[in-house]
């Protein structure tokens, strides 16, 4: 293989400093390991049994590219009873992560700018980018809320769209009812696209508000990775405007083709199982380790999700986790992953409490160094 086959495309990113940690943990004795993005509860049994019984029954074909009937139906009736919107259709999706890269291939042309708030999911950049877009950071800093004004002077004639993640990946920030509303409207009257990233709605200790309430034009996107503890099954859902859904089906038609057929028995199973006592665990676990390190760190008290960004509390965060690493075998994410800056890290609190506490007595003889 020479140089000359890889395309300009690929050049436009790195790959996934989150994936680097991930290999590092690979190699590493019994780490403390606060770095990992995904649920550390089992699928629920009842959607374990149906997939297993999807399993022996042979179900292992294609679905239809939108998704199987039953669940699309499920799906649809919720959806409706939330917005009674008359054009808000859905359908299955790869995973969360799926749907956004079909939105974006099929919304973005090159030189196109896309607005997100920084910190920010990984994917958001290098998918704009992968597409052409021109990505475009509004900093939340030092607080992690939406900044209205800010937002208003990012958009440009080139704006295309706007995404919101909330509950966010990597503060756990829950945008208000009123930052909200105040986002949906801005992108209405500017005629941009809003895409709502809603895949931790689940895990939202707070009044969770979703901008379609506001603005009917919104692309929804969520799944069962998170609430159901199913990152690997591969089942997301996106839900918006008939033409623009019918749009990202035909994408999906020559990409992900359907989402697995088991994980959508599965995620099907699912929709009925009450979550409520996982999310009070995920709950506890975020006290306890936000009341341990409140006073050696500064941090925002996260509202949903499952992840941290404290500030750190000498050197770059790139220096700080290193030397978590190094001295403790504690895997954190540095800020700059996520971030046009390099002063916060990422913790995960889904882990077991006997881990978090390991990691609460590393996290305190580091910020005394």
């Amino acid at each position: 293989m020479t140089l000359h086959w890889i395309s300009d495309r690929a050049g436009t990113f790195e790959s996934s400093g989150i994936r680097k940690v991930f290999d590092l943990a690979a190699k590493l004795t019994d780490p403390i390991n606060l770095s990992i993005g995904q649920p550390d509860f089992d699928v629920p049994e009842a959607a374990r049994k149906a997939m297993i019984e999807a399993v022996d029954r042979k179900k292992g074909g294609y679905t239809p590219t939108q998704g199987l009937a039953a669940l699309r139906e499920s799906l649809q009736k919720r959806i409706d009873a939330e917005y009674h919107h008359a054009d808000r259709t859905v359908f299955i999706t790869s995973g969360t992560s799926g749907a956004l890269a079909l939105t974006l291939l099929v919304t973005v042309n090159p030189g196109d700018e896309v607005i997100f708030f920084d910190p920010y999911f990984v994917m958001y950049d290098a998918l704009v980018r992968m597409n052409g877009g021109v990505p475009v950071a509004v900093s939340t800093y030092p607080d992690f809320c939406y900044d209205i004004q800010r937002l208003a002077d990012a958009v440009t004639p080139k704006t295309k769209a706007i995404i919101l993640n909330s509950p966010a990946n990597p503060t756990g920030k829950t945008a208000t009812r009123q930052e909200v509303k105040a986002i949906a409207e801005l992108a209405e009257k500017h005629h941009i696209l809003l895409i709502s990233d809603e895949i931790y709605r689940t895990f939202c200790h707070q009044e969770f508000t979703s901008p379609a309430e506001f603005n009917p034009q919104t692309l929804v996107m969520d799944g069962f990775s998170k609430s159901h503890g199913m990152p690997g099954w591969r089942v997301g859902y996106a839900h918006g405007p008939k033409e623009l859904i019918e749009q990202m089906l035909k994408f999906q038609q020559y990409t992900f083709v359907c989402s697995p057929h088991v994980g959508q028995i599965g995620a099907l199973a699912a929709m009925d199982i009450d979550m409520s006592a996982q999310i009070a665990g995920y709950r506890q676990r975020r006290d306890m380790l936000y009341d341990a390190l409140k006073d050696d760190y500064e941090i925002v008290k996260p509202e949903g999700a499952f992840y941290m960004f404290p500030k750190a509390p000498w050197g770059t965060a790139t220096e700080f986790v290193e030397t978590a690493i190094k001295e403790y075998s504690m895997l954190i994410i540095p800020g700059n992953v996520f971030s046009r800056q390099d002063t916060h890290f990422r913790i995960s609190y889904s882990a077991t409490e006997e881990t978090l506490r390991r990691g609460i007595e590393a996290f305190k003889k580091l910020a005394k160094r």
